[in-house]
């Protein structure tokens, strides 16, 4: 038994010497190749890593939502266009600063100052020889193929003519009949001392522009050919006479007409509904008509043109730079503004709410309060959104403003403010040449035209002169009337003094029924009352002693002698 026991003893020895030697032999330790708590000591290091891991990821989140919230303070102020291009800012840091560049000083150029000396030459200035040359070819041409004796047309005639036209329109008698002007009771002297009412009347049936012959190869190439030429030259003669001032304004016109005319437009908002719609762009001190363009509409044969407010402001504007430019919302754009900025021009005008460029939040009005607004800026633009009233939201575009700047009771913008000072100058054209119009009925357009030609060149005219001769009648309210005054009759003499030369005042030897005898100067076509008559009785007989007026009943012819 205790055999048995020490055999064991010396075997399990055994097994343990030769285990501890093969582990040995492979150099490596027991505890390596069978560690007995090798897994605690792993999870307790994988775990501190993971806990560092977690830190610095927590560490990394927390700085991130740091960067995000002060990123989404920076794009609260920051508003995108409807379509996506444009990056608006509430906040005026990122304007830019507006320096308006220097331009030649506003008024009569040179080439006008020198020829400048009357009224008359001041009108002579818009209708100068050429033009004169002009109309009288193609008004003769056509007078003497379609009327019978015809009597060919002289410049002098051709001017008395217009000076009539004048006088007509600054006694405000565009609407009264011509009859009526020449008669012998009711009319003024003037009309029929210059020329007969027939002869009035054939001028204005004959008065052409160009040469019938030619027009229906030019029909296909431009709707303006009855008058092109004439046009043309005349409008060149606008800008060449003046220069405006910064501030100028651009606007459509609506010359009166309701006949046949390949261009007539309608526009509702207009008072004449029908006419020819014409751009204009005007200084906005003077309202002076600096340069005109007709709108043919769409050409023959043409697709239909988009773009067109841009297209008028930027063919307006091309002799121009460094002015503000005022417009409405039917031109105003934003590709506009960058076009001009091209030309170191700047832009302010009302805009569409429809456009792209816009961005979302100056369109809201749920939230906005009675004259409140609302600004968004570029580097180079400015929006404004006004509310004048609850549910009215007015939108304005500049170029010009870079400063949210408020003023006034009903807390206007300065670039609201600015626009409507600008915005009228077209408007007072037209009301200026509307008050004496020199136009006659008609149903021809191109004569319409002429007669707008005719207002707009005495409404210039008086802005030249007056620039020119300040001090001139300073003292009158009516300055303008007495202007046309002066050119309607420095325009007519010359024909009148011809017609007094041809039939002078007849003299005769008569004696009044009163026993006074006297020398009787007879005035043709000057007629008044009768001083010795006691009804209505109009007599061209005048006393060359009293100079009072006495009709046959109360003269008596007697001769030298008696």
């Amino acid at each position: 038994m205790e055999e048995h026991d020490m055999k064991e003893d010396e075997e399990g020895e055994l097994n343990s010497s030769t285990a501890s030697s093969f582990v040995n032999s492979e150099g490596e330790s027991d505890n390596d190749y069978f560690p007995p708590n090798s897994t605690e000591e792993e999870d307790s290091e994988e775990n501190a890593e993971e806990e560092e891991e977690e830190e610095e990821e927590e560490e990394e989140e927390g700085g991130q939502q740091l960067i995000q919230e002060n990123d989404q303070e920076e794009y609260d102020d920051m508003w995108l266009s409807k379509d996506k291009k444009i990056l608006w800012s509430s906040s005026n840091e990122v304007a830019g600063h507006y320096v308006p560049p220097r331009i030649p000083s506003s008024g009569p150029t040179l080439y006008a100052i020198a020829r400048i000396k009357s009224p008359e030459t001041t009108f002579n200035l818009f209708f100068p020889d050429n033009i004169i040359q002009l109309i009288l070819d193609m008004t003769n041409l056509h007078g003497k193929r379609t009327l019978k004796g015809w009597v060919t047309l002289t410049a002098q005639e051709l001017r008395a003519y217009m000076g009539l036209l004048i006088l007509a329109g600054m006694y405000r008698s565009k609407n009264e009949a011509t009859l009526s002007l020449w008669d012998k009771e009711m009319g003024r002297p003037v009309f029929a001392e210059t020329m007969t009412r027939g002869r009035f009347a054939y001028i204005s049936r004959a008065l052409r522009f160009d040469d019938e012959q030619r027009m229906p190869q030019r029909h296909q190439r431009n709707k303006m050919f009855p008058i092109e030429d004439l046009w043309l030259k005349w409008s060149s003669l606008l800008p060449k006479m003046f220069y405006p001032g910064r501030d100028i304004c651009i606007d459509e016109q609506l010359v009166p007409f309701k006949g046949r005319c390949p261009f007539r437009q309608y526009m509702p908002s207009k008072p004449a509904k029908y006419g020819l719609k014409i751009w204009a762009l005007c200084d906005v001190a003077t309202s002076y008509a600096w340069k005109l363009e007709v709108d043919t509409g769409t050409p023959p044969e043409g697709q239909r043109e988009t773009n067109v407010g841009m297209r008028v402001v930027l063919n307006l504007c091309t002799a121009l730079e460094g002015h503000t430019v005022t417009v409405d919302n039917f031109f105003s754009s934003i590709p506009l503004a960058l076009e001009l900025k091209k030309k170191k021009m700047t832009l302010v005008g009302t805009i569409r709410k429809n456009k792209r460029e816009l961005p979302p939040q100056l369109l809201q009005l749920t939230s906005r309060l009675p004259l409140s607004s609302e600004f968004a800026f570029t580097n180079y633009m400015t929006l404004v959104s006004y509310i004048p009233k609850k549910g009215r939201n007015v939108l304005l575009l500049s170029t010009k403003h870079h400063e949210p700047e408020v003023a006034g009771e009903k807390k206007k913008p300065k670039i609201i403010l600015d626009y409507n000072k600008c915005k009228g100058a077209v408007d007072h054209l037209d009301r200026a040449c509307g008050a004496y119009s020199t136009r006659r009925r008609t149903l021809r357009w191109p004569v319409t035209l002429f007669y707008h030609m005719l207002d707009t060149s005495c409404f210039n005219a008086f802005v030249l002169y007056t620039q020119v001769n300040p001090n001139w009648n300073s003292q009158k309210l009516y300055k303008r009337r007495v202007f046309l005054s002066e050119v309607a009759m420095a325009l007519v003499q010359p024909e009148s003094h011809k017609r007094r030369a041809k039939n002078p005042p007849v003299t005769k030897n008569l004696t009044v029924t009163d026993g006074q005898q006297a020398e009787v100067v007879v005035h043709p076509r000057r007629r008044r009352q009768c001083a010795h008559c006691v009804k209505r009785l109009r007599a061209s007989n005048s006393c060359s002693k009293c100079d009072k007026a006495i009709c046959h009943k109360h003269t008596k012819a007697t001769c030298f002698n008696c």
